[in-house]
């Protein structure tokens, strides 16, 4: 996969989370405390996840010894802590050499299994992970009569590029 590709896709990442956080923050707890609860608990397990993934990259020791955390942050300090995690991406793969994307890392998953993957193999997984999930929120949104943003790669690209949908 190319560096451009890789940027795209982060960015597309950022731009996603930031729109379901956005409709997140506009729902009256009081009236969708459980959607709200369930939502933030499955957001909260893909940054964990992103958090896991960005140490591995960075040669840094696991923040998490579990893929969630057992107190449910706030909506407010989850997005922040997600914004702050996809910046960090996006300069991540802005800076990454494409060689380096190859290179394999051992790591150990939080259940104590050894693991390998290359850089582009981390990388590919925290995107599609989030994306997998983030369809799960929408699923618990529609439950509630609610309707999740359209979190479509195709949208996020003539978004940021009107000149696409020229014919």
């Amino acid at each position: 996969m190319s560096l451009t590709t890789l940027k795209s896709l982060f960015a597309y990442k950022a731009w996603a989370n930031a729109e379901l956080f956005e409709l997140l923050g506009s729902l009256a707890p009081e009236q969708h405390a459980d959607t709200l609860r369930g939502c933030v608990r499955t957001l909260n397990h893909i940054y964990v996840v992103d958090r896991i993934f960005r140490a591995h990259l960075a040669g840094e020791p696991r923040p998490f010894d579990a893929t969630n955390t057992r107190e449910i942050p706030t909506l407010h300090r989850l997005r922040g802590d997600v914004e702050a995690t996809d910046a960090w991406y996006v300069d991540y793969v802005g800076g990454v050499a494409e060689p380096a994307l190859a290179e394999s890392l051992a790591f150990t998953f939080t259940d104590g299994d050894a693991g390998r993957m290359s850089r582009e193999e981390m990388l590919l997984h925290v995107v599609t992970h989030g994306g997998y999930h983030r369809g799960n929120v929408g699923q618990l949104l529609k439950a509630a009569s609610l309707a999740p943003p359209r979190d479509l790669y195709t949208k996020y690209l003539h978004a940021s590029e009107p000149a696409r949908r020229a014919p």
